[in-house]
């Protein structure tokens, strides 16, 4: 099984932390988030796993040169040059994980305690293009479904809204992306998109034709150390909850 994850991001609301420690070596408790996420894709059976990197880079190298498990392939997905953002850096890993399995996607960010092997059943049973991991909590930005079918996206804040089609959705529940999916190896080849773009405009873009599905999570074990306040929050829930992780 392949995997990857996202972990070139540059952290601007970690600062200062992120000055001098890329975000995906921060630790919210023993261990990086880095290899937190890893172990937990191990655990589930991957054994090729493709990371994303940009911001401090030789920091980067050297930590992963040091991972090693039994059976599992690193591969490093390089992005010094240009950070892509997650559908760009996606497509730039593209050629690193074709196959004829589904992929699993990971946020370095994200600490959860999400069954990847249940989600993966539940993407297999249902084959749609993406699965992805969702739950309802407080958020900005949410996205909306429609009989278990991706209809768009909204900012409660600013009450922008993209429909994935020309009919609005007439009851939609609206629900926090978790940072974690699931896709089918043929998305690659439905990615016209290209240079520096984020993979959920590509969903919503999808969605008008392709079968994009949730997977609900209850999100009381899920945190991101998106910004200092958060990540104290990620410490917490991790001291609190060890074995979940």
């Amino acid at each position: 099984m392949k995997a990857m994850i996202f972990a070139a991001g540059v952290g601007t609301r970690l600062q200062p932390i992120s000055l001098h420690t890329p975000k995906a070596l921060v630790s919210p408790g023993n261990k990086p988030m880095l290899q937190l996420v890893a172990e937990k894709l191990i655990r589930a059976g991957v054994n090729r796993l493709v990371i994303n990197i940009h911001h401090h880079p030789e920091l980067m190298r050297n930590f992963i040169s040091r991972m090693h498990y039994p059976g599992v392939e690193i591969i490093i997905s390089d992005e010094t040059d240009q950070l892509l953002d997650t559908g760009g850096g996606l497509l730039k890993a593209a050629h690193l994980l074709m196959g004829n399995e589904p992929v699993i996607l990971h946020n370095v960010d994200v600490l959860s305690d999400v069954d990847l092997k249940a989600m993966m059943n539940f993407h297999i049973q249902h084959n749609p293009v993406a699965t992805l991991a969702v739950s309802e909590r407080p958020a900005q930005r949410t996205l909306l479904w429609e009989s278990d079918q991706l209809a768009g996206w909204e900012n409660r804040a600013t009450g922008e809204k993209i429909l994935c089609t020309s009919k609005p959705p007439s009851q939609p529940s609206s629900l926090a992306f978790s940072g974690i999916h699931i896709v089918q190896p043929d998305i690659f080849s439905l990615i016209t998109e290209t240079g520096v773009f984020s993979i959920t405009p590509v969903y919503l873009r999808l969605a008008g034709n392709n079968k994009i599905i949730p997977f609900r999570h209850n999100h009381e074990l899920w945190a991101d150390i998106g910004s200092a306040e958060k990540l104290q929050l990620a410490v917490a829930m991790l001291q609190n909850n060890p074995e979940a992780f």
